[in-house]
C-alpha cells in the first residue's frame, strides 16, 4: 500500500511586518506590511540592492530586533508576544545565526566559542564540549579546535561560526551575508558545506546574500526592494 508524502507545513510566518525608524525629523521606512511563509525544510535566499533592509528583515525574523507592527511566527510560537528574556531564551534554542562579521569572541578558541551557546543555555560543560566537537566535526574542523580566530583563515572562522549556529540543534538557520568577505574559492566550499548541512540537518535556512551562485542554488529567491519583497 503507497503512503502520501506527507505534506510539508510551514514554519515560519512573518505577517504584515512593518519597521520604521524615526529620529527627530527624520523618518524611514524600511518595510511596510511585509509578509511571508517559509515551508519547513525550505532554503531561501534573499537578495537585492544594500540599503534595501535585507539584515534588518533577517534581525526580526529571528527576534533579534522587534517590529513596530506585524506578527512573526516559528512553529507554533508568535515569537514577539514573548517578554526580552524567554525571547533570548527560545532563539537560543531553536534559532542558529550566522553573521555577516562572524562576532566570533578572539580570546577563546574554536571549540570554546562553539560551546558559548550551550553553556549560556545552562548545559553542563562536558555536554557542552562533547556537541561542540561533533560538529567542529561536522564543519570539518577537528584539527584546528584549540586555534583561536586570530590563527584561522577567513574560510576556517566562518565555519567556526557555522558550527556554532547548529550546536544546539536549532529548526530555523538565519544566515546574513555568511560568504560576503570570502575569496570565490573559499565561498564555494562554505556554500556546499552549507547545503550539505541543511539536508542532513533538515533545517530550514534562510540566507541573505548579494552572491548569485549561492541565490541560485536555494529552493526559492526573493528580492526585496522598495520595501517589498518579490518571488
Amino acid at each position: 500500500m503507497s503512503h502520501s508524502a506527507r505534506p510539508s507545513l510551514p514554519l515560519l510566518w512573518a505577517e504584515r511586518v512593518t519597521k520604521i525608524y524615526e529620529s527627530n525629523r527624520n523618518r524611514v521606512v524600511v518595510f511596510e506590511e511585509l509578509s511571508l511563509t517559509v515551508t519547513e525544510g525550505e532554503m531561501i535566499a534573499i537578495v537585492g540592492p544594500s540599503g534595501a533592509g535585507k539584515s534588518t528583515l533577517l534581525h526580526i525574523l529571528g527576534g533579534l530586533d522587534r517590529p513596530n507592527a506585524g506578527a512573526v511566527k516559528v512553529g507554533e510560537f508568535d515569537i514577539f508576544k514573548f517578554g526580552d528574556v524567554d525571547l533570548a531564551r527560545f532563539r537560543n534554542r531553536e534559532i542558529g545565526f550566522i553573521f555577516q562579521f562572524h562576532h566570533l569572541l578572539p580570546e577563546f578558541t574554536a571549540l570554546e566559542n562553539v560551546m558559548m551557546p550551550l553553556l549560556i543555555a545552562r548545559r553542563s560543560m562536558s555536554e557542552a564540549r562533547e556537541r561542540a566537537l561533533a560538529v567542529l566535526t561536522d564543519v570539518e574542523l577537528a584539527e584546528r579546535i584549540t586555534h583561536r580566530p586570530g590563527e584561522m583563515s577567513g574560510g576556517e572562522q566562518a565555519r567556526v561560526a557555522l558550527a556554532r549556529a547548529l550546536v544546539a540543534r536549532p529548526r530555523l538557520l538565519l544566515a546574513d551575508e555568511p560568504t560576503g568577505d570570502l575569496d570565490s574559492r573559499t565561498s564555494e566550499s562554505i556554500h556546499s558545506l552549507l547545503k550539505g548541512i541543511h539536508r542532513s540537518q533538515k533545517l530550514t535556512s534562510i540566507i541573505v546574500t548579494h552572491n548569485e551562485r549561492l541565490a541560485s542554488t536555494c529552493d526559492r529567491v526573493l528580492r526585496l526592494e522598495d520595501g517589498r519583497l518579490i518571488d
